[in-house]
Formats: C-alpha cells, sequence, structure tokens
C-alpha cells in the first residue's frame, strides 16, 4: 500500500522529434521578441500620448491666461476711450471762450471788477475727501 514511485518517460531521439523540439524553440523565441516589440511598442505609445496630453495642457493654460489678459485689456480699453471722449469734450469747451470765464472764475477765483465769487463745494467732493484716510 505505498506509494507508487512514477518513472521518468523516454524521450525518443528521432528526427521528427528533433525537428519538432527546433520548431517549438523557434516558436518560443518568436513569442519572446514578439512580446518585447509589443512592449517596447507600448512604451512609446505611453510616452508620445503623455507628451501629446502634457502639451495639451500647457497649452489650455496659455490660452486661459490669455483670455483673462484679453478681459482685462479689454476693460482698460474702455475705460481710455470713455476718458479720450470726455478729454475730447473738454476740448471742445476750452476752445469757447465762455467755458474759459467760468473756469478761471471757479477754479481760479479770478474775478472782474466789482464781482464777488463764492464758491459752494460740491457734495460729491465732500464724501470723496471724508473716505480718504489720511
Amino acid at each position: 500500500m505505498g506509494v507508487e514511485k512514477r518513472r521518468p518517460i523516454a524521450s525518443l531521439e528521432t528526427n521528427y522529434m528533433k525537428q519538432q523540439e527546433v520548431s517549438m524553440r523557434r516558436a518560443a523565441k518568436r513569442k519572446k521578441l514578439l512580446i518585447r516589440r509589443l512592449s517596447a511598442f507600448l512604451i512609446l505609445v505611453l510616452t508620445l500620448s503623455y507628451l501629446i496630453l502634457s502639451a495639451f495642457i500647457s497649452s489650455n493654460k496659455v490660452l486661459e491666461a490669455k483670455k483673462e489678459e484679453k478681459q482685462l485689456l479689454e476693460e482698460t480699453l474702455a475705460k481710455l476711450e470713455k476718458k479720450q471722449l470726455t478729454l475730447e469734450n473738454e476740448i471742445v469747451k476750452l476752445n469757447d471762450d465762455d467755458y474759459i470765464a467760468k473756469l478761471a472764475r471757479s477754479e481760479y477765483f479770478l474775478s472782474e471788477k466789482g464781482e464777488v465769487i463764492f464758491n459752494i463745494p460740491d457734495p460729491k467732493e465732500e464724501e470723496e475727501e471724508e473716505k480718504v484716510p489720511y
């Protein structure tokens, strides 16, 4: 009742068996080379994918920064255009002698003979002066 020992199977040394063994080695070698080529190709594809994806992400960041800069520049342009219109209106007014006389009286306290100037402060200017801390 013991365990029977198995005897190793003897291999036949025929031409057919030698050919089969050589073909099996070639097949194993081909399979190994195929796995190496596919691994190298996979690494190449992953590397290229990473590079393309990182370039895409960085270009998106640059695009967002440019959009923000464009928005700020558009706001600045609108303010400058408004200021330009104000200055153009001031130029037109400064060509009028009546306006220059009024400006000289109010800003520089110049008056004609016998004229008394009373300067009443503007309420908006008073509010701005109160808000400004010294």
